[in-house]
């Protein structure tokens, strides 16, 4: 919980419980079915349920306020009323000569959560009146609700700390790639070391981050050709186990406030090592599969960014759409059920406007062709996840997704319909006709809204507001919001 000159009495935290039970999910996005919010509290064990709808969840056309008050139960003080501290009372457990329940840090932790929620309720029911934003105020359809995202972002900036284990010795801990495909699951680990989130204070922490990199392990434990997959999930499971048996935060919850990441293929794999991570934490992965047991109410899609050298310079900006002569683009090797539907019906085609290729002809640029290219096409591979997505935001190409049972990277903020085109598998043979169909005038609009989402998606170093690092901590944020936790107590 912050720090401040106050703290919650019985009656206050009483009231701040209360509001949890009204406010136990924080609504963001639309009626998506890969939406955080799409919940059945039946998939949490029954020492992690809070109140949850038995729908689909909250959305955000069924929301009204309360005329009798949101924020306060009948009789009682506004949640945001600050009791008088005395010292001496509340160092003895009483204050005003009244016996004072002592609250465990989890219970302290999960009441400064209910306010995070209670001032994103209200951006909900006000809407525009919010906080001015010297960097940035989020605007537009690209967002299910910016206003709702902006102070659901202001409050994680506010309140967000996260406590790091320092056991474990790189380069498979604390150590990952920055560099090529799989680079944002290093900058991601050296960017939250230093981050402002950081906390060494267990105690007040919201979330708690296993530094272990899957990529490093894959090419530290693995023995190539060997397909022998038991080294590499028992150096998972045995840090885990050493974390456990060395501090009470992961046994207290079973997991459900912790968090791992990781971009390689097999981050859900090793997990499964893991009972508790898989079932109850929160898993940032770039192979955001649906039908390999990626949980999108609880677990976080991050994207995947292909960076050669470490960085993006040379990869952001491109021409205007008057300047994009190529209808569609595609340049890609063949693997995956997808991508050979795709070269079957339009490899090789004698057709100007649609350029798809099994290998580029040389002295051919491939980010050349995606800077000429209106639409540039974002198939799976063996994987759900492809950097292509990125690239094609970074240069001003729309990108075509082609994937099954994808959640899209920030989808529980960011409207992707409005800024790609999401086509399915079904519909390849359909490709020309589907993207010509889209008027002009609504290219230029999803082109320009790329443009502005482009921010979301940016490496920078040090990090800066709204961007990818950033991004990826609020779709955690708001997973982490999104359950109230209780201490388990073994039978």
């Amino acid at each position: 919980m912050q720090e401040s000159s106050w703290s919650l009495g019985s009656k206050h935290l009483w009231i701040l419980a209360s509001l949890v039970v009204g406010m136990g999910v924080v609504v963001f996005m639309g009626p998506k079915p890969a939406s955080i919010f799409s919940f059945n509290s039946s998939s949490l064990p029954e020492y992690l349920r809070s109140r949850f709808p038995d729908d689909d969840g909250p959305r955000l056309d069924k929301l009204s306020a309360n005329s009798d008050g949101l924020f306060m139960d009948e009789d009682d003080e506004p949640f945001n009323h600050k009791p008088e501290r005395s010292e001496e009372g509340y160092k003895n457990g009483t204050r005003s000569g009244r016996p004072e329940k002592r609250y465990s840090d989890l219970e302290m932790v999960e009441a400064d959560l209910v306010l995070a929620r209670a001032a994103i309720r209200e951006a909900i029911i006000n809407g525009g009146n919010q906080t001015d934003d010297p960097d940035y105020v989020p605007n537009g359809p690209m967002y299910w609700n910016p206003q709702v995202f902006h102070r659901s972002y202001l409050e994680m900036e506010k309140r967000l700390k996260i406590f790091i284990y320092e056991e474990g010795e790189p380069p498979v801990f604390h150590f990952g790639p920055c560099k090529h495909t799989y680079a944002i699951e290093g900058i991601f680990m050296a960017n939250i070391e230093v981050s402002r989130f950081r906390t060494f204070d267990h105690d007040k922490a919201h979330l708690f981050f296993l530094p272990f990199s899957v990529t490093m392990i894959t090419q530290v434990i693995y023995v190539p050709e060997s397909h022998e997959w038991n080294l590499m999930k028992n150096t998972a499971s045995d840090y885990v186990n050493v974390i456990a048996q060395k501090h009470p935060y992961w046994n207290r919850t079973h997991g459900a406030d912790h968090f791992m990441l990781a971009c390689h293929d097999w981050g859900p794999e090793i997990s499964f090592a893991i009972p508790n991570l898989y079932k109850n934490s929160i898993r940032a992965l770039c192979n955001a599969n649906t039908s390999e047991q990626f949980n999108a109410s609880r677990d976080v899609s991050i994207p995947e960014i292909h960076l050669p050298g470490g960085g993006t310079r040379g990869m952001i900006g491109g021409p205007p759409p008057s300047k994009r002569p190529i209808l569609v683009f595609y340049a890609g090797g063949v693997h995956g059920p997808i991508r050979p539907i795709l070269l079957e019906h339009w490899e090789n085609k004698s057709d100007p406007d649609v350029q798809i290729y099994r290998y580029l002809p040389k002295n051919v640029s491939y980010y050349g062709m995606m800077r000429k290219s209106r639409y540039c096409i974002c198939p799976s591979g063996y994987e759900v996840a492809s950097p292509r997505m990125v690239e094609g935001l970074y240069m001003g190409c729309v990108p075509v997704l082609i994937k099954d049972s994808y959640v899209i990277p920030f989808s529980d903020v960011l409207n992707w319909e409005t800024f790609a085109v999401i086509v399915p598998v079904k519909d390849i043979p359909n490709l020309k006709t589907i993207l010509t169909a889209i008027p002009m005038v609504k290219y230029v609009k999803m082109q320009r809204r790329g443009i502005q989402m482009r921010r979301h998606f940016e490496v920078n170093s040090p990090p800066k507001r709204y961007d990818v690092f950033h991004m990826i901590l609020h779709s955690i944020w708001l997973r982490r919001l999104n359950v109230r936790l209780h201490e388990y107590q073994d039978s």
